[in-house]
C-alpha cells in the first residue's frame, strides 16, 4: 500500500497555498518549492498559474528552469495549471518565451481573452468520473495543436483545455479555486502509480530514476 506521496508546489507565483490544500485533501503531503535543491526529494510537482513570462524569467535567472527540465525529463510527474500548462508546452504560438517543455503541445497564451474575459464553465471530463467538472478560467490558454502522445481530457468551445501525456497533466483552468478535488486526485493517483513503478523497478534490480544529480 502506497502512503502519502510528497508533492511539491512551485511557490514562485500563483495560488500555491490553494494547491497545497487541495493536494492534502486527496491524500498527498504537500510542500512549497522555491529553489532547485528542493526538487530532489519529491514524488510529484505542481506548477501553478500566474504570469508565464515572468515565471520563465525568474526560473531562468535562479537556475530553477534547467533543473525543472532535468527532473521532468527524467520522469518526475508534473501537473501544470494555466501558466503551468504554458510552461510545460514545447512552444507557444507567440514564440520567444523560456519554457520548461516536455509535453508535445503548442499553446496559445490568453486564448480566451484578458483578465476581464475570465469565466467559469462546467466541463465534461470522463477520466475523473461523475458530474461535469467546474472550471475557473482566468486569462486562460488553450492547446492549439498537439502530438499523438497527448490525450485530450476536456475541451471548451472546441479547444483542448485539459490533457495528459505520460506522467504529465495540464489544465488551462484553475481547479484549486473550486471545492471539487477530482483533478487533484487524478494527479495524485498518477504520482502514486509512478512511485509504485519505481519501487517495482528497484525490487527487480532495475535502474532507478533519479530526478536530479
Amino acid at each position: 500500500m502506497i502512503g502519502r506521496p510528497q508533492v511539491g508546489v512551485l511557490a514562485v507565483q500563483g495560488a500555491f497555498a490553494e494547491h497545497e490544500e487541495a493536494l492534502r485533501a486527496v491524500g498527498a503531503d504537500a510542500c512549497q518549492v522555491r529553489i532547485a535543491d528542493e526538487l530532489d526529494t519529491l514524488d510529484g510537482l505542481v506548477i501553478p498559474g500566474g504570469e508565464s513570462t515572468t515565471f520563465g524569467l525568474v526560473a531562468a535567472r535562479s537556475g530553477l528552469l534547467e533543473r525543472l527540465r532535468d527532473v521532468i525529463g527524467a520522469g518526475l510527474p508534473v501537473f501544470g495549471t494555466c501558466a503551468g500548462m504554458i510552461m510545460l508546452a514545447r512552444e507557444t504560438t507567440a514564440g520567444g518565451q523560456a519554457l520548461v517543455g516536455g509535453m508535445d503541445t503548442v499553446v496559445r497564451r490568453n486564448a480566451f481573452g484578458r483578465q476581464v474575459a475570465s469565466f467559469e464553465a462546467d466541463l465534461d471530463m470522463s477520466v475523473v468520473g461523475g458530474a461535469p467538472v467546474p472550471a475557473v478560467f482566468i486569462r486562460a490558454p488553450w492547446i492549439e495543436t498537439h502530438g499523438p502522445r497527448v490525450e485530450v481530457l476536456a475541451s471548451c468551445g472546441g479547444h483542448p483545455v485539459a490533457a495528459r501525456q505520460g506522467d504529465m497533466l495540464v489544465t488551462a483552468f484553475h481547479p484549486e479555486f473550486t471545492d471539487d478535488r477530482r483533478v487533484h486526485a487524478l494527479f495524485v493517483d498518477m504520482v502514486r502509480a509512478s512511485v509504485a513503478r519505481r519501487a517495482a523497478d528497484d525490487a527487480a534490480g532495475g535502474a532507478v530514476r533519479v530526478w536530479a544529480q
